[in-house]
């Protein structure tokens, strides 16, 4: 496979990520696509994630081994969507979570990812924020700005992220007495409330790493166990909640990366046009970052 690297997102299945040359969120792995020589990566993730490693890397094909793995929070909203609510805040700036389309993200002033959320909304001078898609994560850009963080669409959100519930953390302490309880900022913000952290996937990988704590309650989509117990092996984690599993992601499997090998297919198209507008978004993140 030297013409291919597979690329695996942190919570497709664990056989997926083992077979991985990477394991990361979306734009850890389409930076990490930059650095490598083969002519084909292979996303194993959702739809938007393979859009973003095309658009990252134009001179590579980008193959998505199941065109029919979409992240529901992504198409909550519609380039249309944005350009009304521009109409509605004309001094706002567009803030784009990095999980949306590359129709989305075209339209937008800057790209941010939940690690960088706040630093991303806190750089610009507009005081006004309009923020899509997910309204989770931004409540807690809210809680952390003294801007007015508008969330377009006013439901949109992580279905997975947006399940868990307070008394599914009190049920997991009652479990494990003393645990600590680290969630992902696209839960409710009743849920952050009861966290002894909130972060990123990247962030929860590097916490679980320095804290004293043994057991540790996920409160993010589970195939983010495997890389947790892998690079903190000393640590138990538990799932925050049975349901915190995304089946688009679990679409993904070991037999559809072989015979996206295979078939060298099916490559990722962007729209030229698009991708342009989208990589100017991105880049003035990367700036900020």
């Amino acid at each position: 496979m030297k013409d291919f690297t597979i690329l695996a997102h942190n919570y497709v299945r664990p056989e997926v990520q083992a077979m991985a040359d990477f394991v990361g969120d979306s734009l850890e792995l389409a930076q990490k696509a930059k650095l490598v020589t083969t002519e084909y990566l292979i996303f194993a993730g959702v739809d938007f994630m393979a859009e973003m490693a095309a658009i990252v890397n134009p001179s590579k094909k980008v193959i998505h081994p199941e065109p029919f793995s979409m992240c529901a929070m992504a198409s909550r909203v519609t380039p249309e969507m944005i350009l009304a609510a521009r109409k509605d805040y004309p001094k706002a700036a567009v803030v784009t979570y990095v999980n949306s389309s590359a129709a989305v993200k075209a339209v937008s002033d800057i790209i941010c990812t939940s690690a960088n959320a706040v630093k991303v909304v806190n750089s610009l001078e507009e005081k006004q924020i309009i923020f899509t898609p997910d309204r989770n994560l931004a409540l807690y850009v809210a809680r952390n700005t003294d801007k007015q963080v508008i969330p377009v669409p006013a439901l949109g959100c992580c279905p997975v992220h947006h399940s868990l519930t307070v008394q599914d953390i009190q049920d997991r302490l009652a479990e494990y007495p003393g645990a600590e309880v680290i969630v992902h900022p696209e839960t409710i913000p009743e849920v952050q409330d009861v966290a002894n952290f909130i972060g990123s996937t990247s962030a929860m990988a590097r916490h679980a790493k320095t804290t004293t704590a043994k057991v540790i309650i996920v409160g993010t989509e589970v195939g983010m166990l495997t890389r947790l117990k892998k690079e903190s092996p000393d640590k138990i984690f538990v799932a925050a909640s049975p349901l915190l599993s995304c089946a688009d992601m679990k679409m993904i499997t070991v037999e559809k990366i072989e015979a996206a090998i295979r078939a060298k297919a099916p490559i990722v198209q962007v729209d030229p046009v698009i991708a342009e507008g989208a990589r100017r978004a991105l880049e003035r993140m990367l700036a900020v970052s």
